[in-house]
């Protein structure tokens, strides 16, 4: 399983886990970062004050409530985000003006170019290490990017960033592009996405076979 990179501060690290679990406790927090609640609840504190994270209480049927902990608007705004409302408005102004058929064109030749750009970094003969490669260009582009291989041999290559979010929202053929882009430079038509942010999940997940 390749991981994310290790950032450089506690501060960082725990930024990006509640980027990809959404919601952590204290508790949640110490075993991932492997300090003490103490200082979990100091870095917190301090990210509270710059309204970067908040909390809520849930309560159990059994047991104390827990608190726990997620990004703010502010704290999301952290993360890489290639394309602006700008940009939404601008592909509004071309639908109005030329429809939907435009649009796909748009994406489609935005396909090609990334398609030809990352054919000369993909040319491995196995699928782990076109995968492997994979997840290294979408991490240079900012998707926080794992990936692991099952028992059965498959693949699942999970995004929990996604710097066109505000795009794929709008159209999603953003999404279908980046499908049939992975299909085309890890040569294989067995890609099954299982989760979608643009759809409302947490993250992107990909399922990887041979074709």
């Amino acid at each position: 399983m390749r991981k994310l990179e290790k950032k450089s501060s506690t501060r960082d690290q725990l930024l990006h886990l509640l980027k990809r679990y959404k919601k952590l406790s204290v508790v949640d927090l110490e075993s991932h970062l492997e300090i003490t609640g103490m200082a979990v609840r100091r870095h917190l504190n301090n990210l509270e004050n710059e309204r970067l994270i908040q909390s809520e209480t849930i309560r159990k049927s059994m047991g104390r409530p827990v608190q726990v902990y997620f990004l703010t608007k502010t704290g999301e705004n952290q993360f890489p985000k290639s394309y602006s409302n700008i940009t939404v408005e601008f592909l509004e102004d071309i639908e109005e003006m030329n429809g939907q058929e435009m649009i796909d064109t748009l994406f489609q030749n935005r396909e090609r170019r990334l398609e030809n750009k990352y054919k000369e970094r993909i040319q491995h003969n196995q699928l782990k290490d076109r995968v492997a490669e994979l997840a290294n260009i979408q991490n240079e582009n900012g998707y926080m990017v794992e990936w692991v291989e099952k028992e059965d041999g498959t693949f699942e290559l999970t995004e929990y960033n996604c710097p066109i979010f505000d795009v794929a929202r709008k159209y999603q053929i953003a999404c279908s592009c980046e499908h049939s882009l992975f299909q085309k430079i890890l040569n294989t038509n067995d890609i099954e996405q299982v989760c979608c942010m643009s759809k409302g999940g947490d993250h992107c997940k990909y399922v990887i076979k041979e074709k």
